[in-house]
């Protein structure tokens, strides 16, 4: 069941940034006494050279002290006696008092290099001010009291209008982050990292069903030998996550603050929520990771990092109404956009064509089924018919599958709810050609089916 609610997306409004407030130093005001004339009082005279006297003495006894001091440490280093001197140098290199607090630090030392700061910029049209009489011009004894303010183009400048977070993950400057970090048409995107340094972004390709896209930096401009070589992170496993585990969350907090980073730990697994976002953006996200640690604007696309400095998630969103809860998706559901970028330079999936629901004991048992595992087309998980079965001229219905087939394995692999049709279909491209083992009415047949290509 998808949990439905309000969550922010968190690329970040630069106008809207977060400024400390300025202290108004007219405010300040250095209290002290009026100067006067000081009247000459014998008692108080007579106070005055005792105070000084004693100050003198106690000068002169600390001076006295400090001599000797230093003449007995001298006789007897002479002596060869080992002296003990306190170290008053500040120690600058600190010394991380627990050992997760030392796994952390190195994590960010080691990966936050790779972590990039992306800035979006865009055209925008300059509004220029002027003022129409509604009365024509004619000569009223109002004066200007009613004149109509109005507003028109005046050409346009270059302004920041967005920002999020992107990380590296090849040397030669290919970034992941979020899709909605990437929504503003006819905008350019500069990446900045931690050393200060910039260099333009193009987009490579945007994933049609999911909050990933894919950038690069673009170099086309350096000479061959002279394009840099970019530092990356490392890709965890995110199937492999526990309920407690400690996570860092790394991004571009507010759109200002650049490589914040926050420590937390992870919340709950398999969630599913319904995000949405500035101009009417919304998306279903499922199969994500919640977390405490602090997400905040700016931080989309940002890594969210085990102790071992691993990228298990992509920061994505988090509540709007709600404290410490934020949301990442799984590192190893962007692992094939990676892997197709890299090989074709696009983000497409596979399609089969039908609705099912998997076969699980209790539905099994429920409908007098033969199997406990298993697609059952047509089905609902009350074992009631769907509006669609077969979608007419897909690639199911090309090879023959029909309504009430229970598809058992896919390309030899078994259909269960651990392994389920959905996830086994993403380790194919369309036009692949695959083998379904089906069970038809007691019979168990096989069929070829060409996979196609899945739309939006």
């Amino acid at each position: 069941m998808e949990e439905s609610s309000n969550f922010w997306q968190n690329s970040s409004s630069i106008k809207n940034s977060f400024r400390f407030p300025k202290i108004d130093l007219g405010k300040l005001k250095v209290i002290a006494k009026n100067r006067g004339r000081i009247k000459h009082r014998p008692g108080l005279l007579a106070v005055l050279i005792i105070l000084v006297s004693i100050t003198a003495g106690a000068a002169g006894a600390i001076l006295t002290n400090y001599y000797w001091q230093n003449q007995v440490i001298d006789i007897l280093e002479q002596q060869g006696v080992p002296i003990i001197r306190k170290d008053t140098t500040i120690q600058n290199n600190y010394i991380p008092q627990t050992t997760q607090e030392q796994r952390i630090i190195q994590a960010v030392k080691d990966y936050s290099p790779a972590v990039v700061s992306i800035v979006i910029s865009k055209d925008v049209p300059i509004l220029e001010k002027y003022y129409i009489d509604p009365f024509g011009g004619l000569n009223w004894p109002f004066g200007s009291d009613f004149l109509i303010p109005q507003y028109r183009e005046n050409g346009t400048e270059k302004q920041q209008v967005g920002g999020g977070t992107g990380f590296i993950i090849s040397s030669d400057g290919i970034i992941l982050t979020n899709k909605h970090v990437t929504l503003e048409e006819g905008a350019e995107y500069t990446v900045f990292f931690g050393d200060g340094s910039k260099y333009p972004a193009k987009i490579l390709a945007k994933d049609p069903f999911y909050d990933l896209a894919v950038l690069k930096v673009d170099q086309s401009d350096a000479p061959e030998g002279e394009r840099k070589t970019f530092p990356t992170v490392k890709l965890g496993d995110s199937s492999s996550l526990q309920i407690g585990q400690t996570v860092i969350a790394i991004g571009y907090a507010l759109g200002e603050f650049q490589n914040t980073v926050s420590v937390g730990v992870i919340s709950g697994l398999g969630r599913n929520i319904t995000a949405t976002g500035e101009a009417g953006f919304s998306e279903n996200l499922e199969g994500i990771i919640q977390t405490d640690a602090a997400i905040n604007p700016g931080n989309s696309g940002g890594p969210l990092l085990n102790l071992a400095g691993e990228v298990i998630g992509i920061n994505a969103a988090r509540s709007s109404s709600g404290e410490n809860i934020g949301f990442s998706l799984p590192i190893n559901m962007a692992k094939r956009d990676i892997d197709q970028v890299k090989k074709t330079g696009t983000i497409v999936y596979p399609w089969l064509g039908v609705s099912y629901t998997l076969i699980t004991e209790e539905i099994s048992e429920a409908n007098n089924l033969s199997v406990d595992y298993g697609a059952w087309i047509g089905k609902d998980s009350l074992g009631k018919d769907t509006e669609t079965a077969v979608v007419a001229d897909s690639p199911a219905a090309k090879a023959g599958i029909k309504k009430n087939d229970i598809i058992l394995e896919f390309n030899g692999v078994k259909i269960t709810s651990e392994n389920p049709l959905a996830k086994i279909i993403l380790d194919y491209n369309p036009n692949d050609s695959v083998n379904l083992k089906i069970l038809r009415e007691g019979k168990e047949i096989t069929l070829i089916v060409v996979l196609g290509e899945r739309k939006k």
